[in-house]
């Protein structure tokens, strides 16, 4: 779960770090949405995904 938090929290500042006036440059426009919605993406899975407990 820790891995999807720092995958949102990647997208979060990629989409910040953008140098274009109001996020409108490809870090805040394509890489920081999709990488931040494959963080959640993980984190759904790691929290519906079933466990191989015997």
């Amino acid at each position: 779960m820790l891995i999807g938090i720092a995958l949102i929290l990647l997208g979060f500042l990629l989409i910040g770090l953008d140098s274009d006036p109001h996020g409108n440059g490809i870090l805040g426009l394509t890489i920081g949405p999709i990488v931040t919605l494959a963080g959640f993406i993980f984190e759904f899975y790691a929290i519906f995904a079933k466990s191989e407990k015997d």
